[in-house]
């Protein structure tokens, strides 16, 4: 007797044949490990410093789509091992290059910062063949849509050459709940970088230093003193950041499945408008005495305080070296990822979110 019949509930639909040795709809298991770990190496790097946007580095390595579906697979109880394998594989990744190269990302930003943000440019820029095979052809719905994405990159950028995006000074559990979910949303959204947001709410560093106070706790064997940062800080920016990306997550994947071509169309104008915000002639500057920095009228006790990492930046001519040296390297951060691509041997189109296997597994 068959005692499904009488079920409300129909099977599930059968596997395709082409699924064997393959995740349907993603290409080859390897490639789509290779292009996920390569994508959560980026984010990884890009989340290390404000300014640096994890999801277009997503978008730039073409795993953005599929990580948008797995996490809102995930958000309605669908254990798929595609969606759980991609975003094991991305956050897996993500997690041990800030973990190994945090302080060799951090150091050459604030250092040789024209030399990392023209290989960010390059980067960034790699992806934009990528998503334009997927927008294609192009539509007014295309056009619509980029003009908006890079509108908002372009007001974005002039937000953060402003100096007087100071702290705004909040403490409590609440806020940093808060300062984690909008970080979060903002991490996942191409262009729009989550520590500038941090930044821009004034609880960047006391994360950073939560995070590290916590950890050297740890090392030291001192679970009590761990205990500190970590419910005041860590616990409720966590809880943020899941909420965030969960929210934000299902919503982009709603419009990629019901508005492809203008969401498609305002992801490439955050791509292209991201590079407006990575000048890479720019150089950290001390605070001057008697400046108003982070809330703040700077003395000279508090200037030497100030790590150099922290300081504000300013524009700065160029030599020919640096001009030729940032050309290099926004066509090797260029070439990376636009061979990334062609190295997967796939098509573009099908990076998009596909409405019927969405609907499969409904």
């Amino acid at each position: 007797m068959d005692h499904t019949s009488g079920s409300h509930f129909p099977p599930d639909p059968p596997e395709p044949e082409e699924k064997v040795g393959a995740v349907y709809g993603y290409g080859p298991w390897p490639m789509l490990g290779l292009r996920a770990a390569v994508g959560g190496v980026l984010m990884g790097l890009a989340n290390l410093v404000p300014g640096i946007s994890g999801g277009t580095m997503l978008v730039a390595s073409g795993i953005y789509p599929r990580f948008i579906e797995a996490i809102a697979d995930l958000s309605r109880l669908r254990f798929r091992k595609r969606s759980l394998f991609v975003l094991g594989v991305i956050g897996l990744s993500a997690a041990l290059s800030i973990v190994l190269l945090a302080g060799t990302v951090k150091s050459a930003v604030v250092h040789q910062r024209w030399a990392m943000y023209s290989l960010f440019i390059g980067l960034t820029l790699g992806g934009v063949p990528v998503v334009w095979s997927m927008a294609r052809p192009k539509t007014r719905g295309v056009v619509v849509g980029f003009a908006c994405g890079l509108v908002a990159m372009i007001a974005l950028a002039i937000l953060q050459s402003r100096e007087d995006t100071s702290a705004i000074a909040q403490d409590g559990v609440l806020w940093m709940f808060v300062a984690g979910v909008l970080g979060a949303s903002a991490m996942i959204l191409p262009g729009v970088s989550g520590g500038y947001i941090l930044l821009l709410m004034g609880v960047y560093v006391p994360i950073l230093g939560a995070i590290d106070d916590a950890k050297t706790a740890v090392r030291a064997g001192d679970l009590h003193a761990a205990l500190g940062p970590g419910i005041a800080v860590v616990l409720p920016v966590g809880l943020g950041v899941l909420l965030g990306v969960l929210i934000v997550s299902n919503l982009i994947e709603k419009l990629l499945l019901r508005y492809e071509k203008p969401t498609l169309g305002a992801l490439l104008g955050l791509l292209v408008g991201a590079v407006f915000g990575l000048w890479p002639f720019q150089h950290g500057v001390p605070p001057e005495v008697g400046a108003v920095f982070r809330g703040q009228v700077m003395t000279e006790a508090l200037i030497a305080k100030v790590p150099e990492s922290k300081w504000p930046t300013a524009f700065f001519s160029p030599s020919v070296t640096q001009v030729l040296g940032a050309l290099g390297l926004i066509v090797l951060g260029f070439a990376f990822t636009a061979l990334l691509a062609k190295f997967m041997n796939r098509e573009p189109d099908d990076l998009a979110v596909d409405p019927a296997d969405s609907a499969a597994t409904e």
